[in-house]
């Protein structure tokens, strides 16, 4: 009977011990869980004029009215210092020569990616990113008094250089975050026909003739600005601000520029 009371006391501590120390491992787990991803997401519409030059279609400038849409994500898991940031842009133009005998009408659809360092000052109130961006775009340029060539198809990607800071400061017992954004393309590829060259040529009759360019800053410096305020209006965040996006190059003897300057307005989630 001394025995069997010796083998149940120590089976009961030691299952006492192995409950002890599931409990004390799972406390372990709970504490060490991956770190949080905090996502912040802003669905913008743009209005704004744009200013068009393609001379493969016309040597003339065209203007008018331009209506963007943008989603801006960014991703972070607290603690760490690496973020990701996903913008989709898609946008639409139409507009019209100086003398009104003609227009152009032009979409773009712009993808990019990003990862960046993030440096918080202040207590968080202080923000700035640095790193790099994958971009790519694809759209189209067409303008009504061709018959010949009446479109130019528009391709490019690039790496680029993006940096922002972010301010959050209180007025009036609000809270508001000050924002700005810079992106400057440093390297990539674009598409272009060569001075002269029809698209039949291109694509029917497969003549290559250096249609696919290399870009940098010398033959197509380009940047992209992004000015922004967010603001609490009840339970929900607003945004408004100024989107400059300026687009050009000089390639295959043939000149490209698509100038925008937008109001942006939408929220923040």
């Amino acid at each position: 009977m001394r025995i069997r009371k010796i083998i149940g006391a120590l089976l009961l501590a030691v299952c006492t011990a192995e409950a002890w120390g599931q409990t004390v491992i799972h406390d372990t787990i709970y504490i060490m869980e991956p770190q949080i991803k905090q996502a912040v997401t802003a669905r913008m519409v743009g209005f704004g004029h744009s200013n068009i030059l393609d001379t493969y279609l016309s040597p003339e400038k065209y203007t008018g009215p331009e209506v963007k849409y943008i989603s801006h994500t960014t991703y972070r898991k607290t603690g760490r210092q690496m973020s990701t940031q996903i913008i989709n842009q898609g946008s639409f133009a139409y507009t019209d020569n100086r003398s009104g005998n003609g227009r152009e009408m032009a979409g773009a659809y712009n993808f990019g990616y990003g990862r960046h360092y993030n440096w918080d000052l202040r207590g968080g109130d202080i923000n700035i990113k640095a790193g790099l961006m994958a971009e790519m775009m694809l759209g189209f340029i067409y303008n009504t008094r061709n018959s010949n060539n009446p479109a130019q198809a528009r391709a490019n990607f690039c790496l680029s250089p993006n940096a922002s800071a972010q301010y959050k400061f209180s007025l009036h017992n609000r809270l508001y975050i000050l924002r700005y954004e810079l992106n400057i393309p440093l390297i990539g590829l674009m598409f272009s026909p060569n001075y002269g060259q029809s698209y039949y040529e291109i694509f029917s009759r497969g003549n290559y003739d250096h249609n696919i360019v290399v870009t940098w800053p010398g033959n197509a410096p380009s940047m992209r600005q992004m000015l922004t305020v967010d603001f609490k209006l009840g339970r929900r965040t607003f945004r408004i601000g100024y989107l400059g996006d300026f687009q050009q190059a000089r390639v295959n003897q043939l000149k490209q520029h698509v100038y925008s300057n937008a109001i942006v307005l939408g929220m923040v989630l």
